[in-house]
This record gives structure tokens, sequence and C-alpha cells, in this order.
């Protein structure tokens, strides 16, 4: 329910509307300016534009709010969401925000504010959130985004956190194929952060799947030249990984096995922790 005044026969106040937007443009403002978080908090779950029966209601959600911190680079007041409200931080926004499609909104805004202390800070607590993030298909996944803005931090970032490479959107474009062609499209300049990113990519990619293959194979000159004789073939399917890109490959394996007994340990000790029976003194 949109959040207005109302008169005692329940018709809605005609400066309801105005009223709940000059509040909006308050907190908006709070946010951008960076004011204390308590402050923000007081404003965000304030109930003086509501009456006894829209008490539950809040002007903005801890999702909603998230957003703001984003946008605005907020970093204490997005890590104060996120360590207070995990889950509910993450959930979709409500319809008043206008973003872009996504599986996973705030990921996408941070990485197209490129805000990476924030997104470090949603990485780290999406993983306590099943299936956050996950590539449906519908969407392009933040990964995608990242590689179309060229920002090659978030992109190792993602990846490290678990970011399927070769996730497909509804055209079946991968994020392999959205570097490539910023690759062939690009000045010298943005092909050093494009190239970046692929190097990330290929270190993510055992098995290199990706739309444009067979158009490599169709114009082998000109694809030779921006990636590389090396490079190519090996994307090409003409010969094995590059020495680099393997020996990365094989360290990876190896770090997220290592990674996989360390969590399994340290939720085994936790769980012993919790099962252990406590007396009181």
């Amino acid at each position: 329910m949109r959040p207005c005044l109302r008169h005692h026969d329940g018709r809605r106040d005609r400066f309801g509307h105005k009223s709940h937007k000059c509040f909006s443009l308050l907190f908006y403002r709070a946010v951008r300016d960076l004011k204390p978080v308590w402050m923000l908090e007081d404003m965000r779950t304030m109930e003086a534009f509501y009456l006894e029966d829209d008490a539950g209601q809040r002007i903005f959600s801890p999702s909603e709010a998230l957003l703001y911190a984003i946008v605005h680079d907020h970093q204490a007041y997005a890590q104060y969401l996120l360590t207070r409200y995990g889950e509910a931080a993450l959930a979709e926004p409500g319809e008043r925000f206008c973003c872009c499609p996504s599986s996973a909104p705030h990921l996408t805004m941070a990485v197209r504010y490129d805000r990476r202390y924030i997104l470090g800070l949603i990485l780290q607590e999406s993983r306590r959130v099943p299936g956050y993030a996950s590539a449906d298909g519908r969407f392009r996944t933040p990964l995608h985004l990242a590689c179309e803005l060229l920002r090659p931090e978030a992109v190792i970032m993602l990846l490290g956190s678990g970011a399927c490479a070769s996730a497909q959107d509804h055209d079946g474009v991968t994020p392999l194929d959205v570097v490539l062609e910023k690759l062939r499209d690009s000045s010298v300049l943005d092909g050093e952060e494009a190239r970046r990113c692929l190097d990330h990519l290929l270190m993510f990619m055992p098995k290199v799947r990706f739309k444009l293959k067979e158009v490599l194979g169709k114009t082998p000159e000109v694809w030779s030249k921006v990636l590389g004789e090396e490079t190519y073939k090996y994307l090409a399917g003409q010969s094995p990984a590059p020495l680099a890109v393997s020996t990365m490959q094989t360290i990876l394996q190896q770090l997220t096995v290592i990674c996989k007994v360390h969590i399994l340990h340290h939720e085994d000790k936790t769980g012993l922790a919790q099962r252990k029976p406590r007396y009181r003194m």
C-alpha cells in the first residue's frame, strides 16, 4: 500500500501522496549527504505518515534503503543494513523502485555504480542466502554487466564469489561473448580493460563455451590480431590452453577444493558447538 494520509471515512487525503514524496526526497538527500546511520534508520522507520491500520508498513524497506546506500556510496549504512537485516536487505525492492531487470538488483547496482567496497559486502552476505543471484537465463547476470562496463575488479570479485563464467542470458550470450565484442570494437585504452576481463574469465573457465566461437573460425585474421595467436587458437578450439591460463585454472581448482573443505570443517565445528550441552552455574 502506498503510504498516505486518510480521512476518517477512508478517503485518501489529497496531500498524502505529496507528503510522502517530500519525505522520500528528505530520506534520499540524507543518504546522499552521508548522514549518520542512526539518523537514517530513524527516518526510514518513521510511522508519522501512517494511521494505526498502516502501522506495520514502513516508508522504506531495508532492501530499498540499501539501494540508496549503493547509489550514494554510503558504506557505513550499507554495512549496517546487511549486518542487521541480512537476507531481507537483499530481497526484491518494492514496485516504486525502477531497477534494471536482474535476479540480483543490489549486485547489479553495485557493479553499475562501481561500488567495490559495498559489492564485497553484498557478496559476503549473499553466501548465506541460498540461490541468490543464480543465473536463470531470463536476465543478464551482474557478471555480464561487469564485462559490458569493462570493470575487471568487479569481474574478479564476482568470479571469486562463485559467479558462473559460462552463464547465458535469454539470447544465449555469455560474459565471454560480451568481452570479445568489446575487444573487437574497443580503443587502445578500453582494450586494456577488456583484456583484463578476458584473462579473469579464462582462469575460471576450464571448459570454454560461448556463442561467438563459430564467428572466430570464419574470420581468423581479424581475431588472431585482436586476441593474439595463442589465445585465438585456444578459443577457436585449435590448441590447448596457454600455459599461464592452464596453470591458473589448476591453482584455482585446488583452492576451491581447499575452501570447500575449510567451510565444511567450520560448519562441523559450529554444529558441535551448538549441540554441546550448556550448564548453568
